[in-house]
């Protein structure tokens, strides 16, 4: 951690300052998130969907596991499960896992890996912690968000996309203060590698002691910042933030997400998510792994589901499986 880094900042492009003429976002709310159990029991913190906010259009959920450091055999991921109607993302800081789905896509997502899955029409997969991890132990620290998908493309065919921590976009705020990895969308003029087909802008940013990120946003996006580690505060009315957290916009041009001058963290400095997007405004009714516009459409990926036809387990993979269809 933190994922991928480079020696100087000065060298990294860097962010505009907004101008005078730009708003900035106002802290709408701040949401903290529980902590539940997934999979085959590992802990996250879910700050969306949550009693405190239900959507985050175009936003299913967020799921931070770790940071943790696993014992050996502790390790446990997801095994396999289907999916319907959004995409996933998954984003690895600390360690590695292993991904396999039906459709053929899949591979090691190590340290600054990103893997996006469009499950569209339907898929299967598992995410699984490294056989390194499992055996000795380590630390671990990734995210997953689901991204929801609007009517017209909820059965687009799956697709697998294995984005290198050296393919993100590395760029600096404009004072140097503070380096910001695009992963997807469009953020101050800079562009993310991500292929999205609900339009996004998603970076993980990490905020030097006393420092400050101030960036143009998309007006026409909603807006996030999620602490992963450390502490700061968000807004020109500098509301506090620390880990777990999730701050939610108001409308503007511009957000600010300034770092507490210690950080208590292994990293040193506040790291921070910022995503958002634009919101797709439809129903939404989820089961599970599925999400969807209405109750019929669930009813029949359970269908589809019990009867194969989101895929087949590969053979490799299906003896032990408890999931198996």
């Amino acid at each position: 951690m933190p994922a991928i880094t480079v020696p100087d900042l000065m060298i990294l492009p860097r962010l505009p300052q907004p101008t005078d003429t730009m708003r900035g976002r106002p802290v709408r709310t701040v949401v903290s998130a529980p902590k539940q159990r997934e999979g085959a029991g590992f802990e996250v913190r879910r700050p969306f969907p949550s009693v405190d906010l239900r959507t985050a259009d175009p936003f299913i959920l967020l799921d931070q596991m770790g940071p943790v450091a696993y014992e050996p055999h502790e390790a446990k991921g997801a095994p396999w499960h289907p999916h319907r109607g959004f995409e996933t993302v998954t984003y690895v800081m600390d360690g590695a896992m292993v991904h396999h789905d039906s459709n053929g896509g899949g591979g090691v997502i190590g340290e600054g890996d990103t893997q996006w899955m469009t499950a569209g029409s339907g898929i299967l997969h598992d995410e699984l912690p490294t056989e390194q991890l499992v055996m000795a132990g380590g630390w671990f620290h990734g995210i997953q968000l689901w991204v929801n998908l609007p009517r017209a493309l909820k059965f687009a065919a799956p697709r697998y996309q294995d984005l290198r921590a050296s393919e993100l976009t590395l760029v600096s705020s404009h004072d140097g203060g503070a380096l910001v990895r695009l992963i997807a969308g469009s953020v101050g003029g800079f562009d993310g590698p991500g292929s999205t087909y609900t339009p996004i802008a998603y970076a993980h940013a990490s905020i030097s002691p006393g420092g400050q990120l101030e960036t143009p946003w998309p007006q026409h996006f909603t807006a996030m910042a999620y602490v992963l580690s450390g502490s700061g505060t968000v807004g020109a009315e500098r509301r506090p933030l620390r880990e777990g957290q999730l701050a939610v916009f108001g409308p503007g041009d511009a957000i600010t997400v300034s770092a507490d001058a210690r950080q208590h963290n292994r990293t040193g400095d506040l790291e921070v998510l910022l995503l958002g997007g634009q919101p797709i405004k439809e129903p939404v009714v989820q089961y599970g792994p599925f999400v969807m516009n209405t109750r019929a459409e669930i009813i029949q990926a359970m269908d589809d589901y019990q009867a194969g036809r989101m895929g087949n387990i590969p053979a490799e993979h299906v003896a032990g499986h408890p999931l198996m269809p």
